[in-house]
């Protein structure tokens, strides 16, 4: 990488500086930064690069983007050190977010599905789109790895270049509350802003779900068109706040885009869709009422787009499932298993009310909590469980750096006291194989909290291969 420090400054700061080249952009006081490195300074929850700048000076960096003043020669100042950061990298990738149109989704559940659908629907429509999300990124055909919902403002602008050059016209995304609130999307302006709904989560990171929601506002201030589910308390209060062209979704009221006369049933849903001047009748293969809201919103956030309803309705119906949500793994057996991401106390209860609508016996839940996250929710998980299932299996989730077997005690203090229809294994591939070993006929097993993942992280970060198709189909032969 070469670039002049001035093509990358472009929009970001004024300078007297001398112009100059630059050959590395980096925030990381371990990386290997020198001659040509432009370092950007932001503080951290726990750590503040500022203080080391005097080291990182005696190892001849060219330009420090700094917050404060620092005393350098060579420093620029500027008020927001992370925003800069994004701003930089835009340039570098020659600003790819200025030439596609942006969706995007946020919200605590419901992202990963309804980005789906509406990358799948623009697929069948021919408009060739990039997906960005939890599960996978997309360009066009091509599937890529995605190591985080939102990513750092390298890899993002390095994404969406990769995107632009393919011919992309459309990026449909998941936008975490983190990837807000640590302005990684630089200068995004999104078409059509999606708000899906708000429960607890990432208090680890926001500490109040009052900030875990002015998080989420902060999309609504970068979007031409707001869509927003006035079924969820925290949707209501965002649709009154915001001041930018906005309509509302629902499955239960009245709003500009609804579903009424809904019917469910284990193989998907059938509902009347309404927007503000046709009624169509809509079948989905998603199963669930929640599902029936993501599609809605999808529905909807392309009507915004300029997409002819028609075309939306008459290609929904064709649409599969999201991988590790709520999807059935075979068994060949007369049980159902069925992994699901929740790892939410919201989400739970919304995928055990799912399968309870179309299950005739037991219904089974297998879950745990992950390590170093919002230990908060831990208990509102068991009690989530509890009022939902029958019988439950807590066990590990992604433990990290925690012990899983103190982690499941924190879960416990959830359960009432005369809940006893529950067993604790520490270890979830045993946790697995008890829940198959031990299902009756016409059991719904649900593998709460990985849904996707392929993988389990451990103490230190260690990552170990960890899939529970694979599992479930372990314990499936230890049955023959």
């Amino acid at each position: 990488m070469k670039m002049r420090l001035y093509e990358l400054l472009d929009g970001v700061a004024d300078t007297a500086l001398e112009d100059c080249e630059i050959t590395d952009i980096s925030c990381d006081t371990r990386d290997n930064v020198g001659r040509g490195t432009l370092f950007v300074c932001y503080k951290r929850l726990n750590f503040d690069p500022h203080d080391s700048l005097l080291q990182l000076a005696d190892k001849g960096v060219s330009v420090f983007i700094t917050e404060r003043d620092m005393g350098l020669k060579n420093q620029i100042i500027v008020p927001d050190g992370r925003l800069a950061y994004s701003q930089i990298w835009a340039n570098r990738y020659g600003n790819p977010e200025r030439k596609m149109k942006f969706i995007g989704v946020t919200g605590t559940n419901g992202k990963t599905t309804t980005t789906t659908v509406i990358k799948r629907l623009l697929d069948s429509f021919g408009v060739k789109a990039g997906l960005i999300g939890t599960c996978q990124n997309e360009i066009g055909d091509r599937v890529l790895h995605a190591e985080r919902t939102t990513p750092e403002p390298d890899e993002f602008f390095e994404l969406l270049k990769d995107m632009a050059d393919s011919g992309c016209q459309y990026v449909v995304m998941e936008v975490s509350s983190q990837g807000l609130s640590q302005q990684r999307l630089g200068n995004v302006y999104f078409d059509t802003a999606v708000f899906t709904n708000l429960t607890q989560d990432h208090l680890d990171v926001h500490g109040s779900m009052e900030n875990y929601y002015q998080a989420k506002k902060l999309m609504f201030s970068r979007c031409k068109k707001a869509l927003v589910n006035t079924d969820d308390d925290g949707g209501r209060r965002l649709f009154d706040e915001i001041s930018c062209e906005k309509y509302s979704f629902s499955i239960k009221d009245n709003a500009d885009f609804t579903a009424d006369g809904i019917k469910l049933s284990a193989g998907g849903s059938c509902f009347w869709y309404s927007n503000s001047q046709k009624t169509f009748k809509v079948s989905i293969l998603l199963p669930g009422s929640y599902n029936v809201s993501n599609c809605v919103a999808a529905m909807a956030a392309l009507e915004l787009s300029g997409f002819s309803d028609s075309l939306i309705t008459g290609g929904i119906g064709k649409i599969n499932g999201v991988r590790g949500r709520c999807e059935v793994v075979p068994t060949g057996r007369n049980f159902t298993v069925i992994l699901d991401y929740a790892h939410t106390p919201d989400a739970l209860v919304n995928i055990l009310e799912n399968v309870r609508e179309c299950s005739s016996g037991r219904i089974v839940c297998l879950f745990g909590c992950g390590g170093n996250r919002d230990a908060k929710k831990r208990p509102l998980m068991a009690k989530a469980a509890q009022s939902k299932a029958d019988f439950l299996i807590i066990t590990s989730d992604n433990p990290r750096d925690e012990d899983p077997h103190e982690i499941i005690k924190e879960i416990l203090t959830g359960l009432s006291s005369e809940f006893n229809e529950y067993i604790e294994i520490d270890d979830r591939r045993e946790a697995i194989f008890r829940a198959v070993q031990n299902a009756r006929d016409g059991d719904v097993i649900v593998l709460a909290g990985k849904g996707h993942e392929d993988y389990q992280i451990l103490a230190n970060g260690v990552k170990i291969h960890f899939d529970e198709r694979e599992i479930v189909n372990d314990a499936l032969k230890s049955l023959d």
